[in-house]
């Protein structure tokens, strides 16, 4: 028989009408604090916790329900004489439904308030009592979410009860709360990169159709004590996004969030197949799309301006999945809503993701995220590099870093025209980066591009290769032990070639 239910909730959310069935079925109240104030308000009989302890509240509410007539009545197992005899003998009254929910610490994780009193804020009690009902979860019904109210509700009208696998289910929801719980605490008391214990703190934001293929069932889940482009956007229009959508977003964004100037990226299969800065973001588009007109078919372009309505009709032309933008024209929006399954993603240009997280077979790698840049670039060639070869090789290293290694880029005023990616070797994805961008030249030859590499040369091939195919400036990380053979083919070539100490492999 469920006779009593505890009721501490600082979320009010459907707390009234479900106090009001529960004193309707002749199921006692108990409760404390805020909870037992609202409850009165609202007309509800309900004893304040103070009753049933024989304590006061004391320290500004921090002690309350921290006392053996609480967990007593919650910890005892009615089928264990021993326990309910302890019980008849300290007048203890069983508690059969618990429903807690706790102090916002995720909401106030990354807010303006001060340290001491974001501490005000780590929950005890709640966590507790959360616990204590979650172990005994066969003769306790605990609730966390006001979202399953309406199913105990009407399990006990049916049954006068909720079963086994509800219960169990309900307090495996409790270690999974105070899981992600704890974790936001320990992350922000601790403040190490990288802990004993790796506490990832995120929560289901929806399910998705399917994971990178149909066979693979997925969910997105988003931080919560961390911002994050993906964290933060907004979807203004088009299907359902899929798993590989949003990881394709991931990417195409982080490029053009790179960028101070004008940006654009396309990208398909997490790989940019076009990115460009323009004069504004019709250009930026229009050089972008021309770096690789076919691979961008059923894409995903990112721009890092607001999208306006000469882009917009630009953008109708050509088949694509998805398109983000920090803001959209109500021309642009109009135009696009034509095209009715066309993802529109509005997003916030700052990048927040500080750390990495690969899965693999029975662990994860943590790592920093990649956001360091060269420190300098050292010229290590007769030949010197212009002003202009120097702001597409910085263009072409930013590209280059989210190209999947061994990656190759080839650039020329600032627009992307042959990308070679995910090649076992680096000659073949520099000979399929030339390949591509020669296309785009009426000689067929990449006449005065530059190249970029995300790591070093182990042999003088690529370089030689790149000569044959008129590059006339080479930027890599440099650290081989074959360097100077690679420089000296610069130097036979008249090539000017830069080393930047920094290597962007992305496996």
């Amino acid at each position: 028989m469920i006779k009593r239910a505890l009721i501490s909730v600082y979320d009010k959310t459907g707390i009234e009408e479900f106090a009001k069935v529960l004193t309707a079925k002749g199921i006692e109240i108990i409760s404390s604090g805020g909870t037992y104030k609202f409850l009165k308000e609202k007309g509800i009989d309900v004893i304040e916790v103070n009753r049933v302890t024989g304590f006061d509240e004391i320290m500004d509410g921090r002690v309350k329900t921290l006392h053996p007539s609480i967990h007593g009545g919650i910890l005892a197992r009615r089928n264990n004489k021993s326990d309910m005899n302890i019980l008849k003998e300290k007048n203890i009254t069983p508690i059969d439904i618990v429903v807690v929910n706790l102090y916002p610490f995720f909401e106030k994780y990354g807010a303006d308030i001060s340290f001491d009193e974001k501490l005000e804020f780590i929950d005890i009690g709640g966590p507790t009592m959360l616990r204590a009902a979650a172990k005994n979860f066969k003769d306790v019904i605990v609730i966390t979410n006001p979202e399953d109210y309406s199913f105990v509700l009407k399990s006990i009208s049916e049954t006068g009860d909720v079963d086994f696998k509800a219960r169990r289910h309900f307090a495996g929801k409790v270690f999974n709360l105070m899981s992600a719980y704890d974790g936001a605490v320990s992350n922000f008391l601790l403040e190490d990169d990288f802990p004993e214990y790796l506490a990832p703190v995120y929560r289901k934001k929806s399910n998705l159709r399917y994971g990178e293929n149909p066979n693979q069932d997925a969910a997105f889940y988003t931080s919560l004590i961390s911002k994050g482009s993906m964290n933060g956007f907004t979807q203004l229009q088009g299907k359902e996004l899929s798993y590989n959508n949003i990881r394709d977003m991931d990417i195409a964004w982080k490029v053009v969030c790179e960028f101070e100037d004008i940006a654009c990226c396309g990208l398909k299969h997490n790989t940019p197949c076009g990115a460009a800065i323009g004069e504004n973001i019709f250009d930026a588009y229009k050089k972008a799309h021309e770096g690789d007109p076919v691979s961008i078919f059923g894409g995903i372009v990112a721009v890092n301006r607001t999208l306006d309505k000469e882009t917009a009709e630009e953008m109708t032309k050509t088949f694509l999945e998805v398109v983000l933008a920090p803001s959209f024209s109500k021309e642009a929006l109009e135009i696009l809503s034509k095209k009715k399954n066309l993802r529109l993603i509005q997003g916030n240009l700052e990048i927040a993701g500080d750390k990495e997280f690969i899965s693999v077979d029975g662990g994860l790698l943590v790592q920093d995220a990649d956001t360091k840049d060269h420190d300098k670039i050292e010229v290590v060639t007769k030949a010197e590099p212009d002003e202009k070869q120097i702001a597409d090789m910085l263009f072409g290293e930013i590209i280059c870093k989210y190209v999947k290694s061994n990656a190759i880029v080839v650039v020329k005023d600032k627009q992307v025209l042959g990308v070679g990616a995910g090649q076992v070797n680096r000659i073949w994805a520099a000979e399929q980066a030339l390949e591509r961008a020669a296309s785009k030249f009426s000689d067929k030859k990449a006449t005065g591009a530059v190249l970029i590499s995300d790591a070093f040369f182990p042999f003088s091939d690529v370089v030689e290769t790149a000569a044959k195919w008129g590059v006339t400036t080479i930027l890599q990380p440099g650290g081989s032990i074959r360097d100077e053979d690679s420089v000296k083919a610069c130097n036979e070539a008249g090539i000017a070639m830069v080393f930047t100490g920094i290597r962007h492999f992305k496996h």
